[in-house]
């Protein structure tokens, strides 16, 4: 078997009082029997090098690991560094410029792309400024605006509407990701 390297994008950490140290959240993956552990920024982006396994044994491991030590939930969604180099270089809006004052894009990681119904009703929760886009396991929203000043800045509309796990990152730490680790 060989070994591949993955980044886990982990939700809730270091928000809501869920408070870890990125040192300790790499002991606990290196617990968990993964290698080369390292994290990047204290937002729950964990890079760790495991043998190429099914992505949904990987998933359940690491989060009923995590809840044993952390003692609450922590989804889990798993990418391949080539799936996140992916991700970054993908252009959703080729006609926005997300780097733009005043402009931001950010990327919905889930575990499987949601069904063809569910994505219909979230794009049709589009607006001027906030703009949607699926392409595989993952959503793109594009605003015209600050993140805090988005019409779904509290995220629950789209959570409500799309009814499964996801985590979501700024396109900016995504490609620092992708740049990072990618020859790696």
């Amino acid at each position: 078997m060989t070994d591949q390297r993955y980044i886990a994008f982990l939700r809730g950490i270091n928000v809501g009082g869920h408070n870890v140290k990125m040192e300790r959240l790499r002991a606990l993956f290196a617990e968990t029997g993964f290698s080369d552990v390292a994290t990047f920024i204290a937002s729950g982006n964990v890079i760790f090098t495991a043998p190429d396994a099914d992505e949904r044994e990987l998933k359940a491991r690491i989060e009923a690991y995590l809840e044993e030590a952390l003692g609450y939930p922590t989804p889990t969604l798993i990418r391949t560094v080539d799936e996140v180099t992916a991700v970054a270089a993908y252009q959703p809006f080729p006609d926005e410029d997300p780097d733009a004052d005043g402009n931001g894009l950010y990327v919905a990681f889930f575990a499987e792309a949601p069904p063809s119904g569910v994505q219909a009703q979230v794009l049709a929760l589009q607006t001027p400024t906030d703009l949607f886009h699926f392409h595989g396991r993952e959503l793109y929203w594009f605003m015209r605006t600050k993140f805090s000043e988005s019409v779904y800045f509290s995220n629950s509309a789209l959570e409500k509407t799309l009814a499964t796990p996801m985590t979501m990152r700024n396109i900016t730490t995504v490609r620092k990701l992708a740049d990072k680790y990618a020859s790696s």
